[in-house]
């Protein structure tokens, strides 16, 4: 069972880093443009990054 959510958060950060970080390296939008998306892109892993904290602590309880 431990495996699986640590599979399903590795894939979950490679989404985000693939589909967030693409558009700000590559896109070719104005400099505005990409740090609002960078903004959403850093929130998101920080809130991925809660929520995984929170699982495993969840996990150790049991």
């Amino acid at each position: 069972m431990k495996w699986l959510i640590y599979a399903v958060f590795i894939i979950m950060y490679l989404l985000v880093t693939f589909f967030g970080l693409g558009p700000v390296l590559l896109a070719d939008g104005t400099t505005t443009e990409r740090v609002i998306t960078f903004l959403v892109v850093v929130t998101i892993y920080v809130l991925l990054t809660i929520a995984f904290r929170f699982v495993v602590k969840k996990m150790v309880r049991k």
